[in-house]
């Protein structure tokens, strides 16, 4: 990418709405019928597109540009560095040095064997995992905040890219066969690397997200292929298939974390932790390979506290002791109006006002966005058992050679091959026969599919409790009279299912909610609503210790019944309260495309759905 498309100006708050841009929304809501507008005319921003054209030819995705391919690779060794070494807590905290170890490895009876090291239990391996989620998705507010006031995308990522390498390093230290001596000093060091990891990862990924779909600056435009057939080319399908690939790069570096089971199993946890640390090396050096070639959005100045005025001045008027008042006036269509300079007369608008009409339809765009991402808490429930308690019941089983937490690998493998075929077959056969599977409807889906991942859990625990020698009472801890693992007669392989669930409900959810944060986030607050969508694991986290009791081995069927019925309930809760949100989406988009965002010159393009008559800001 040219070093002529880095952006240079960063916009100003109190600068005057753009006209053409609330005439053109105005008209755009109005216009229920083609007899309100000229569907022969060009579509503002692009490239020579008439609605006509819209209605009539294929829509496709765009080309991903390079830059975009090198937050591809930052994004990959990033996360195979981040699933090698916390796919490996479950065991390295909770089990025992294996008999005759010094590093956590597993000398005798490999085949059947649980690697271990600090031999705390299921509740402080459970305790330290969830803080570890907990943490790492509570710093992305660091990393927004730092990025959009003061050094920008880039260098934030780069600058916490050494923070994180650092704790990497200390993570190894830990694991060394003379800091295993002394397990209070171990567990001490493994609570530093996780605090210290965790800001650095935070950090990169409230930015990394944002950063990959501003690679792309191309315009809504038509051309024909090489077969005869024309065809649009939409931006906003090109931000879809970017994030489908970018979370595919992210389950693509889990998947490669694979070794690290083998490595914890065969040589200890040191080398295991080291082979992370080495692959993180490569993130710095693709950073700075790559700086001349990323689109890069400068700091645009802290708009934190305008916004928290804005809400502020808007909620005046809805306080009260009835809710359901409150709920009504927050709802109703002139709910911001108190916010608005325009609302008061000539010579009277509040001094502390210092921005515009368009800043406050920026921030009830960011509202609007960051109120879909509440529900997604119960989501990221489901999702947390395949980082331990899944491992922990396959511990209990037969592993036939095949390391236990091996098999949660399955999880980021089955997006891999599930993307592909949702962004190349069903996600166009739906386009094709209209069928508009939108950002709402997708989430949706993505809570049945994980409810029913964790009902197939909970039967797959009631049979270990029949069939495991110990019963209910701790079958992975079950050992025989020379103190080897007893295990269940069922395949580990069988609770391949939960995790492969899980992962197709990440393709309707997760992935969903990044394109949603950044599709419905003004430019300026990217970062923050991105920040904000990653919280909502942290709320989860925080969640998920008020089932500390039925976080026990022999509660795990109650735990998954829970879990998959709250997923059930809160998709239709979800679907039910955001239905009006899914019928205004292609409005919803249309909020923010004047000039401060580029309506005149860059970045506008129409929204996916045939018949739209709506121009949307990517």
């Amino acid at each position: 990418m040219a070093d002529d498309k880095i952006t240079t100006a960063a916009p100003v708050l109190n600068e005057k709405p753009a006209v053409r841009d609330v005439e053109e929304t105005s008209s755009i809501r109005k216009a229920d019928s083609y007899s309100d507008v000229d569907i022969d005319a060009i579509i503002p921003g692009s490239e020579g597109v008439t609605q006509r054209d819209m209605d009539t030819y294929r829509h496709v995705a765009d080309t991903m540009p390079l830059s975009a391919w090198f937050v591809v690779i930052v994004e990959f060794a990033e996360r195979w560095t981040y699933y090698g070494t916390t796919n490996l807590y479950n065991n390295y905290i909770r089990a025992a040095l294996p008999r005759d170890s010094r590093d956590g490895r597993v000398i005798h009876d490999r085949a059947q064997g649980v690697a271990g090291a600090l031999g705390q239990g299921q509740q402080t391996a459970f305790a330290l995992s969830t803080f570890n989620s907990f943490f790492v998705y509570v710093t992305p507010w660091v990393g927004a905040i730092l990025a959009d006031t003061i050094w920008g995308r880039y260098k934030t990522i780069m600058i916490f890219a050494l923070v994180c390498l650092a704790g990497h390093i200390i993570l190894v230290g830990s694991a060394t066969p003379s800091s295993l001596q002394n397990t209070d000093g171990a567990v001490g060091l493994l609570a530093l690397s996780i605090v210290v990891m965790g800001l650095g990862a935070g950090a990169i990924k409230a930015n990394v997200s944002p950063l990959i779909a501003e690679q792309y600056t191309g315009k809504l435009r038509k051309q024909v292929l090489p077969s005869g057939e024309t065809v649009i080319y939409s931006p906003p399908l090109t931000i879809q298939s970017i994030y489908l690939y970018f979370y595919a790069a992210i389950n693509l570096g889990a998947a490669g974390a694979i070794s690290a089971s083998f490595l914890a199993r065969d040589n200890g946890y040191w080398a295991a932790f080291l082979v992370p640390t080495a692959i993180f090396c490569v993130v710095p050096v693709v950073l700075a390979v790559g700086k001349k070639k990323y689109v890069v959005t400068p700091p645009r100045g802290s708009i934190l506290l305008e916004t928290l005025r804005v809400l502020r001045m808007a909620m005046a008027p809805a306080w009260s002791l009835n809710p359901a008042y409150t709920c009504r006036v927050i709802k109703s269509d002139g709910f911001w109006d108190a916010a608005k300079p325009s609302h008061y007369p000539a010579g009277q608008v509040p001094a502390h006002i210092t921005w515009d009409d368009e800043f406050v339809g920026e921030v009830a765009r960011t509202c609007n966005a960051c109120g879909v991402f509440m529900f997604l808490p119960i989501f990221w429930l489901c999702y947390s058992q395949c980082d331990g308690n899944l491992g922990t019941m396959a511990a209990a089983m037969r592993l036939d050679g095949t390391p236990n937490d091996l098999i949660q690998n399955l999880n980021p493998i089955s997006i891999l091959v599930f993307i592909p075929i949702m962004d190349k077959l069903v996600y166009p056969t739906l386009r094709r026969y209209r069928i508009n599977f939108s950002p709402i409807k997708r989430i949706f889906t993505g809570f049945i599919v994980a409810g029913i991942a964790m009902l197939y859990a909970g039967v797959l625990q009631h049979f270990l409790f029949q069939r495991s020698p110990c019963h209910d009472n701790e079958p992975s801890a079950c050992m025989d009279e020379a103190g080897d693992p007893n295990p269940t007669n069922i395949s580990v392989w069988v609770v391949a299912g939960p995790y492969m669930l899980v992962g197709l409900s990440e393709v309707f959810a997760s992935i969903t909610s990044l394109e949603y944060a950044f599709t419905k986030a003004p430019k300026r607050m990217r970062s923050v609503v991105m920040a904000f969508s990653q919280f909502m694991i942290a709320l989860s986290s925080a969640l998920n210790f008020a089932f500390t009791e039925l976080n026990k081995e022999k509660m795990f069927g109650w735990l998954f019944g829970t879990f998959g019925i709250a997923a059930w309930v809160a998709g239709f809760l979800f679907l039910w309260t955001f239905w009006d949100l899914d019928q205004r989406e292609a409005e919803l988009n249309a909020i923010g495309t004047g000039e401060r965002e580029g309506f005149a010159g860059e970045d506008a393009a129409l929204t996916t759905a045939p018949g739209s008559l709506v121009t949307e800001k990517k």
